[in-house]
């Protein structure tokens, strides 16, 4: 999973909700229901903090959800 499946500009001035800083794009590991891979966020380069926009949220983790349920 990559960047091709979130557009992070369609969020240019997203800031974090902890400290303020402006969101930075990066590769984020995420770990759900005991799979990890990485994505490209936008991420808080102060305290870590990461958006998952909802598209991905309930889109592409909604397939993978589905995949590992049939497993």
């Amino acid at each position: 999973m990559s960047s091709q499946y979130v557009d992070l500009s369609a969020y240019p001035d997203w800031t974090c909700a902890n400290c303020g800083e402006p969101l930075v794009p990066g590769k984020v590991d995420i770990s759900y229901l005991g799979s990890s891979f990485p994505v490209d966020l936008l991420q808080c380069p102060h305290c870590g903090l990461v958006l998952i926009p909802e598209e991905l949220a309930m889109g592409k983790m909604n397939e993978v959800e589905k995949a590992l349920e049939d497993k």
